[in-house]
């Protein structure tokens, strides 16, 4: 099992890179990260090995399985020179969560136009690399099994219970091997 938090009395998150920067916003936010578990690709159940464990960009990907344009709702974000983290939830156009996840996006590397776009928050990341023809590739890192907590519980409207959710931490890249963003994405039941 992955640890997942430190033993300190304010309640810090240990650096996980496979959780990163889902990690950092638990940290800044003071709450203790979930349990999160490394599952091999092959060991993810269905529907989520369909949707998580290939190498396309997860936007187009959630279009396709829901029959739905993807919408974001953005909970948090922050600018750290040419970086922007945000921590977002993807819907449906009729509102249903498809998606939470956290990353953090490389401005300097897109068209001025798409950072424009991508700080006005009102576009996911996957349809802005479409519309803007960003060249990249998606890498997974690692496949995830993640015990829901009350933040995630909230954010993807599931009820009080603890269950088990899938995701992926994943890097996109463009042509010269440098990182566009790095995302952790849950997906709801």
């Amino acid at each position: 099992m992955l640890p997942t938090t430190t033993n300190s009395s304010h309640g810090s998150s240990a650096a996980q890179p496979i959780v990163y920067p889902l990690d950092d916003f638990y940290a800044q936010a003071n709450r203790p990260l979930p349990r999160i578990e490394p599952v091999d690709g092959k060991d993810v159940i269905e529907p989520y090995q369909m949707l998580l464990v290939h190498q396309n960009d997860m936007t187009p990907t959630l279009e396709k399985f829901h029959g739905s344009k993807i919408h974001l709702e953005v909970l948090r974000s922050q600018q750290r020179g040419d970086f922007y983290f945000r921590e977002v939830v993807l819907h449906t156009a009729e509102g249903k969560p498809v998606e939470f996840g956290a990353i953090k996006i490389n401005l300097s590397l897109f068209p001025s136009p798409a950072r424009s776009e991508i700080l006005g928050e009102s576009t996911p990341l996957g349809t802005l690399l479409a519309e803007y023809k960003v060249t990249h590739t998606s890498r997974p890192k690692a496949f995830l099994r993640i015990e829901s907590d009350d933040f995630i519980q909230r954010a993807l409207k599931l009820p009080a219970q603890k269950q088990w959710l899938y995701g992926r931490r994943n890097t996109l890249w463009n042509p010269d091997q440098l990182a566009l963003a790095e995302i952790v994405e849950i997906l709801p039941p």
